[in-house]
C-alpha cells in the first residue's frame, strides 16, 4: 500500500529521475533547463561582432559550474525542491568547488581580454549565492531578478569577454533574454504549484509540454546563431 503510494507520487519535475543513487545527481542539474540558459551565452557570443571560440568554449564551461552545479546545488540545499538524498555537506562543497571553479576561470579570462570582466565575475558570485539561497531576506529571489541574472547576465557577460564593451545589440540580446526566461519562470512556477498541490495533470500536462518545446527551441536557436557565424 506504502509502495503504491510512494510510486504514484508526482515528480517534482518532468526532467526528474526517480530519486537515490546517481540519478539524483542528473535530475540536480536539471538538464533542460541549464542547457537553456547556456544557450544565453552561446547567443552573446554569435551577436559579439569578433567570435573566438576558446573564450567561448571557457565561458560556457564557467557558466557550466556556476549555474548548472553550483546554483542548484545551492537551491536544492534550500528546501530540497527536488526531493533528492544527496547530503547536505555534498550540496554545500558541490557547491562551493563549481562556483570557485566558474570564478578561477573568470580570472583567467580577465587576465588574457580585460581586466573589467571581474566586475561580471564579482557579480556571478553575488548573484548565484543571494538568489539561490534568498539572502537579504529574498530580496534577489525574484521573477525580475531570476530574468536579470539567469537571463541578461550570461548573454552579457559573453558577449562582453568577447567584445570587451557593450553595445546595442548585446542590450537587445540581453532583453530577448530576460523575456524568454520570465516566460519560463511563470510556466514553471504553475507547474510547480500544480505538482506540489497534486493538481489536475490534464491542466499542467500544456504547460509542461510548452516547457520542453522551449528547453528545446533555444539551444536549437543559439545553435543556429553559431552556424552561421562559423560559415
Amino acid at each position: 500500500m506504502g509502495t503504491a503510494r510512494l510510486s504514484a507520487e508526482p515528480r517534482p519535475a518532468f526532467y526528474a529521475l526517480a530519486p537515490g543513487s546517481w540519478r539524483d545527481y542528473v535530475t540536480l542539474l536539471h538538464p533542460p533547463y541549464t542547457l537553456w540558459h547556456l544557450s544565453y551565452v552561446a547567443i552573446g557570443a554569435a551577436l559579439a561582432p569578433r567570435l573566438d571560440w576558446s573564450v567561448l568554449g571557457w565561458t560556457l564551461l564557467a557558466f557550466a559550474l556556476a549555474l548548472g552545479i553550483g546554483a542548484h546545488a545551492l537551491d536544492e540545499l534550500n528546501g530540497r525542491p527536488l526531493r533528492t538524498r544527496i547530503p547536505s555537506a555534498v550540496l554545500v562543497g558541490l557547491a562551493a568547488l563549481s562556483i570557485a571553479g566558474a570564478c578561477a576561470i573568470g580570472v583567467v579570462i580577465a587576465a588574457q581580454r580585460t581586466w573589467w570582466l571581474l566586475a561580471f565575475v564579482a557579480a556571478g558570485a553575488f548573484l548565484v549565492t543571494a538568489y539561490n539561497l534568498e539572502l537579504f531576506d529574498g530580496r534577489f529571489h525574484s521573477d525580475l531578478w531570476f530574468g536579470l541574472a539567469w537571463g541578461a547576465f550570461p548573454l552579457l557577460t559573453a558577449y562582453f569577454a568577447l567584445e570587451e564593451r557593450l553595445r546595442a545589440a548585446a542590450f537587445a540580446g540581453a532583453a530577448f533574454a530576460v523575456c524568454a526566461s520570465l516566460a519560463q519562470r511563470v510556466l514553471s512556477t504553475e507547474v510547480r504549484f500544480a505538482r506540489r498541490s497534486e493538481g489536475d495533470p490534464v491542466t499542467t500536462r500544456p504547460l509542461e509540454r510548452t516547457l520542453q518545446l522551449l528547453s528545446a527551441a533555444l539551444p536549437l536557436l543559439a545553435g543556429a546563431l553559431l552556424l552561421a557565424r562559423s560559415a
